[in-house]
């Protein structure tokens, strides 16, 4: 469907402005594109007018329904805008916009048919109906969980899978893999570390450098059993059926995922002990006792830098390197703890704490 809009300087009528589009655009497109055998033959449909006089001018629009494809049509668009006389007045028309109305046809179709699926009971008197159709409804099942509404398919079983976001459930989905849930973004919703108690985790990610420090996070913040990849330089959510049922069937345990990637993962899940960790951060605090200080320190658990204790929650979010404990002669208030929370960091000493509402990081009394 052709849009277009005209201004006249003077009062019109409809029959004019018709009389205008088949005249004006004569012979300027060939034999074959004439608007009068166009319309004969079917290609061109039935010209609407919508006419007003304002101050004794003419204002309207025009609506050209054509049958033709995408580069005839936009030719008779542009034929259109050469019109710049309508009966004995000057005029000027534009084309607004044109829409292939038959592609809102195929999108109603389509939508309607997935609701129509939806309502069939399953058996063979329907084989007939598309498979693409049927992909798409089981990827509408998807539902939310949670108070961060993470996107989930069906878990109720014992076994789930955990991606990282909306676009990698909705392919599992697609592909009849139904007990997965996201993560929603690189950070480790609380409800994924209390589902790792209860169930078993398969965390599936990217075949990329990004994927295995996402699977380093979760390791270090969640209870999994397995990892699976995809292949490298490959995405979960453009994987095809095959490819997720194969990278599902090479997952590993995270012992062996640890031992091939030791470049991204922390000593929390590495060979220094929780006691360890905790003597070493009571030794390091004789270093300090008596600066009412605080020390932040690397996963070798060597000092990254020293502060006072009113600082450390700043320079916890904008340390530019990786703070893996931090060892406080003072209070941890609440905004500390959720601080370390936040960012990752696994240990955290003090001498008093504000609050100890933490799932993620270890606290230590000094």
């Amino acid at each position: 469907m052709i849009y277009a809009s005209f201004k006249a300087s003077g009062p019109l009528e409809k029959p004019d402005i018709i009389g205008a589009i088949f005249g004006q655009t004569e012979g300027l497109l060939g034999s074959d594109m004439e608007m009068r055998e166009l319309q004969k033959e079917g290609k061109i449909g039935r010209i609407e007018v919508d006419l007003e006089i304002v101050d004794g001018k003419s204002v309207g629009e025009i609506q050209v329904p054509t049958a033709m494809d995408k580069s005839q049509t936009t030719l008779i668009a542009a034929a259109l805008e050469t019109i710049d006389r309508i009966g004995p007045t000057e005029a000027q028309m534009e084309i607004t916009k044109i829409d292939d109305v038959r592609g809102s046809k195929r999108e109603y179709i389509m939508e309607r048919a997935k609701k129509l699926l939806g309502q069939i009971e399953e058996g063979g008197s329907f084989r007939e109906i598309s498979e693409s159709l049927k992909v798409d409804t089981r990827a509408e099942k998807i539902q939310e969980y949670g108070e961060s509404r993470l996107p989930v398919g069906d878990i109720s079983g014992s076994e789930i899978i955990v991606v990282e976001g909306r676009a990698d459930v909705v392919n599992l989905l697609r592909n009849r893999v139904n007990n997965v849930i996201g993560m929603d973004g690189t950070k480790l919703p609380k409800e994924i570390a209390e589902l790792g108690e209860e169930k078993e985790i398969t965390l599936f990610v990217d075949g990329d450098r990004g994927g295995k420090l996402i699977a380093s996070n979760v390791i270090n913040n969640a209870k999994v059993a397995f990892i699976a990849v995809a292949p490298e330089g490959k995405e979960v959510e453009e994987l095809t059926g095959k490819e997720i049922l194969i990278a599902l069937r090479r997952r590993i345990t995270v012992k062996e995922f640890m031992k091939g990637n030791g470049e991204y993962m922390e000593v929390k899940s590495a060979n220094i002990g929780n006691s360890d960790v905790k003597e070493k951060l009571k030794g390091i605090y004789e270093s300090i006792r008596g600066t009412k200080g605080a020390v932040l320190l690397d996963e070798e658990l060597d000092a990254i830098r020293k502060v006072g204790a009113r600082e450390v929650a700043k320079l916890v979010k904008n340390s530019r390197k990786k703070i893996f404990a931090i060892v406080l002669e003072g209070t941890a208030t609440s905004s500390l703890i959720k601080a370390c929370e936040e960012e990752g960091i696994s240990y955290l000493a003090a001498t008093n704490f504000g609050s100890s509402e933490t799932k993620n990081v270890e606290l230590v009394s000094l």
